[in-house]
């Protein structure tokens, strides 16, 4: 008889709690240097690709736009983006990261990756060399299920 903990919808939902209480505790650390996970993520987009309309934004995301206006608005007061009216469009703003906005990017990054690297620096290099296979494998799966739709 085969172990029923080794059932994909056992092993999945591990998975998924154990992705979910990863990603609270680095967002945790994160924000003790003052971004949080999702923030820091809309300056790495800002910086990649420079100023956007917020649209784009969320699309790049993959967030809905009024999460993507809450956290423009967030990151605005504090300084680390500016909106501005799009040449081509005067209905549309543009967000651009500042200067603030890039010191803050770097130690938001600085932050997580000293995060992930002590919960996944606790791994071998093989047993992170595996991890990383198999969720390429999960990627490559979830990839082609999107496909299918």
């Amino acid at each position: 008889m085969s172990d029923p903990r080794r059932a994909p919808e056992v092993v999945g939902l591990r998975y998924l709690s154990l992705a979910y209480r990863l990603g609270q505790t680095v967002d945790g650390a994160m924000a003790r240097d003052g971004l949080s996970l999702a923030r820091t993520r809309v300056l790495e987009v800002l910086n990649l690709r420079g100023a956007v309309r917020q649209s784009v934004l969320a699309q790049a995301l993959g967030q809905a736009p009024r999460s993507v206006t809450q956290s423009v608005e967030a990151l605005e007061h504090r300084g680390l983006v500016a909106r501005t009216p799009d040449p081509d469009d005067g209905r549309c703003k543009l967000v651009r990261l500042t200067a603030q906005g890039s010191t803050a990017l770097l130690v938001g990054v600085a932050a997580r990756e000293r995060a992930l690297r002590a919960h996944l620096g606790t791994l071998k290099g093989r047993e992170l060399s595996d991890l990383n296979r198999l969720l390429d494998r999960l990627q490559d799966g979830l990839l082609m299920a999107a496909d299918d739709v």
